[in-house]
This record gives structure tokens, sequence and C-alpha cells, in this order.
């Protein structure tokens, strides 16, 4: 089990690697317009969304009497049918139109072997009380991310495109075989899910049906509910022009690709500190003065392009690549924190039995609003007439990402004025409230690196 998780945490944290080659491919070998660029990035996390149905589908489906390694498997073998041919095949990844199937392909494949790596290291854990499993999944998957971004940018500039997503495709195969060679009944979890044979009498689309009408309640809940509503119009609203900043950088500014990784490290140490400092002292801060300070930092921080793309920072003695490499990722990093104290929430709040489910659609309205804020941001590029060859009007834009990103905070009032953990009876009540957070706690450090992750095609490149 440590060698199946640790390694598949790593792999899927890694997938950073090949996408900053993908990046770089688009912007210099095909020469996408920066629209085009940002929409084939915005596109190709369409299968994201559906994270929810892939759950429900492990939960209910078992193929030859497992229903996690199995699926581990396809997610695996999908991402190396994808990253295989745009090694190996040039019109794979010459051709956009074939190049975005094999995006999609890719992610479609990352979100089901996520989904089931999810629920098999909780349900491993709960079945053999292995409570540092979850940590150390989620340190599997930072040290992944870390060292994609940092080998990416380094070997860029002298390895082509293609010999990155082979090195990531023959890491794929590495997974697969490892997930194949393991039977389930051996990790000692098949007695915990059998419960599922008990229903055979009830059609798939029955127990689906009832797990559907739980969620639906869950979210019904009036904390919930505006909860999630103020969350996700705050992403969705904000039009991301990360395709022109990337293109300015690097078409523009001329940065070398290692500084953009190293960036990207950098923007990860700074959401994994601030994930801390929240854990250790800001917990009993008021929810609505929290994330009200933690937006308009955002809103503040979104400025740094702006400082960048009017050379300010050289009028003040500071290289370009010096300011990319500790503030272009700050704002993402902001971002990212400004999650956790949502998940927190949700987590606390959500009623017995239905945490899986409230997550995963958590997880998915997150990647659809984010989604939306890139399409916004094509549009916005288009609008102000963004080009790879003209960015006078990109200062332009980034105002109007500040002002978009302030908007939310006339609304704070729907976020709650609770802290996100509000403490119980002293013993009973807190001992149930304790169990109930280690059950959920692999959710929400996840949650936080999966929608980082599901976000980097996005802001790899800032």
């Amino acid at each position: 089990m440590s060698v199946l998780c640790g390694f598949g945490y790593w792999v899927q944290g890694f997938r950073c690697f090949p996408w900053l080659a993908l990046n770089f491919h688009m912007a210099h070998n095909l020469s996408l317009h920066p629209s085009a660029l940002q929409l084939v990035q915005n596109s190709g996390n369409l299968p994201m969304v559906a994270k929810p149905l892939y759950g429900i589908l492990s939960d209910a489906f078992y193929i030859n009497g497992a229903h996690r390694l199995p699926y581990i498997s396809i997610g695996v073998l999908l991402q190396v049918l994808s990253w295989g041919p745009l090694a190996l095949i040039p019109s794979a990844r010459e051709a956009l139109p074939n190049l975005m199937a094999c995006v999609l392909l890719s992610n479609l494949g990352a979100s089901i072997t996520e989904v089931a790596m999810d629920a098999l290291v909780a349900e491993y854990g709960q079945r053999h009380r292995a409570n540092g499993l979850q940590s150390y999944a989620f340190m599997a998957s930072a040290v992944g991310g870390i060292l994609g971004n940092f080998l990416g940018g380094y070997f860029w500039p002298t390895a082509a495109s293609k010999t990155m997503f082979f090195v990531f495709s023959i890491l794929l195969i590495f997974q697969l075989a490892i997930s194949m060679a393991i039977k389930e009944e051996a990790l000692g979890i098949q007695a915990q899910t059998s419960h599922y044979d008990d229903r055979q009498s009830s059609s798939i689309l029955g127990i689906m049906g009832s797990q559907m009408s739980n969620l639906r309640r869950a979210i019904q809940e009036e904390t919930i509910s505006s909860s999630l509503v103020w969350v996700v119009s705050s992403i969705a609203m904000v039009p991301l022009l990360s395709g022109s900043i990337f293109c300015y950088q690097t078409q523009c500014l001329h940065l070398d690709p290692a500084v953009l990784g190293m960036s990207r490290v950098v923007g990860q140490l700074v959401a994994l500190s601030a994930s801390f400092l929240f854990d250790r002292f800001w917990k009993s801060v008021t929810m609505r003065k929290l994330i009200g300070c933690t937006q308009a930092l955002y809103a503040f921080s979104l400025l740094l392009d702006l400082v960048l793309v009017k050379q300010i920072n050289l009028r003040i003695g500071i290289p370009n690549e010096i300011f990319v490499l500790c503030f272009s990722s700050l704002a993402e990093a902001i971002a990212q924190f400004k999650l956790l104290p949502f998940i927190v929430l949700f987590a606390n709040l959500c009623p017995r039995g239905c945490e899986g489910s409230l997550m995963s659609f958590l997880a998915s309205a997150l990647c659809l609003s984010s989604i939306v804020s890139g399409f916004f941001g094509v549009g916005l590029a288009s609008l102000i007439g963004i080009t790879s060859g003209d960015f006078s009007s990109l200062a332009g834009g980034i105002l109007v990402q500040f002002v978009a990103a302030m908007l939310p905070l006339r609304w704070i009032d729907r976020v709650p004025a609770s802290p996100p953990i509000v403490e119980k009876e002293k013993k009973r009540g807190r001992s149930k409230r304790s169990r109930r957070n280690k059950r959920i706690g692999r959710v929400v450090l996840r949650l936080l690196y999966a929608y980082r992750r599901e976000r980097e095609s996005e802001t790899l490149q800032r």
C-alpha cells in the first residue's frame, strides 16, 4: 500500500512536468494566439467537472470483484494513451484538434485515478486505522509537484517537448504495472466494501439516485449553499489572463523556462506555509474577516502583473527574473489558500455519510468556476485586442481583473461570521467531531492540491 499510494500520488503531482512542456510547445512550436492557448488550457479541464460521477460509479460498479484498483488502472491507461501519442506521433502534437483530444483524454484519466485513489486511501485508512496515510499521500503529491516544476523548467530548453512527454509516459506505465500487480483483496478492504453485493436487487440508477438525493439535501442547507455561491462566484467572475501573461513573459521579456518553473515552486511553498499558519493560528479568526482580508489581498496581488507589464520593477532596481521568481505565483497561492477555510467549514457541516459526495461536488464546482473564469479571460483578451505581437492593452486587462476581484467583497455577508471550526461539547461531543475530522481530513488536504493541479494548466505560466 505504501508503494501503491506513494508512487501513485507522486506521479499525479508530477503531471506539471509534461504540462509545462505542453504549454511551451503550444506557445513556441505551434505559435498559438494567447486566447487560443488559454482556450485549450481551460477546455482541457472539462473532464474534471464530472468527478462526483466517477466517485459514484466507483462505489456502485465492481470489476472482477474490485472497485478501486481497476478504476486506478483505467485512469492511468487513459493517461498513457494520451501522453504516449503526443511523444511518439508527430501529428498528435502538431495538429491542434488531435492535441486537444489528447489533453481531454489525459485529464479524464487523471480525474478517474484521483477519485479512485482518494477512495482507496480512505477505505484502507479506516480499515487498518492508518491515520498517517493521508498525510503521506499529500506529501507525496506535493513532492511530485515541486520536483515536476523544477525539472520541467530546467530541462525544457535542452530537451524537446516530445522527450518530456515520453518520460512521463514511462512513469505512467510503471504506475499501471504496480496497480495491476496488486490484488485489491490483499489490501484487506474487500470486506468493508462488499455491502453493495447485498443491493444487487436494486438498480444502479436507483443507487445513484439515492446518493444524488442525499447530496441535494446537503447542498440546500443555508450555510453550505450561501458559502458555495460566494466562493464559486468569487472565482468565476475574475477573468484570467494567464495565456496572455505567459506569452508576454516568454515572447516579450524572453524569460528562461527555469525561472517560470521555479516561480511555481515558490508559489506552492507559500500556499503550504499559509495552510500551516491557518492550522496553527488562524482557525479561531472569524471566517468572514479572514476571507475578506484574503480576497482583498488576492485582488491587490493581481496588480503585481501590472508592475511587470509597466516594468516598474526595473525602475526600482529589481530584474524581471527576480520579480517573476518571487511574485509571479503569489496570486495563485493566495487563491489556493482562500479555499481552505471553506473546505474546513464544509467538512464540519456536511451530513454524516455525505462527506465524500459533498466534497467531490465542491471540487467539481471549483473546477467549473475556474473554467468559466478562463473563458471570460479569453473574451476579455479578444475584446481589448491582445495579440501575440501586441500587448499594449494588457495593462488595462489587469485592471479589469483587479476590479472584478474586489466586487465579491460587496456580498461578503453571505460568508458565515463564525470561525470555520466551531468547538462543541468538551468531551463526548468533541471526540465525536474529532473522529469525524479524521475521516474527512484527507479530503481537505487532497482537495486543495487537486484544485491547484486542475488550475495548473491556467496558472503554470504565471
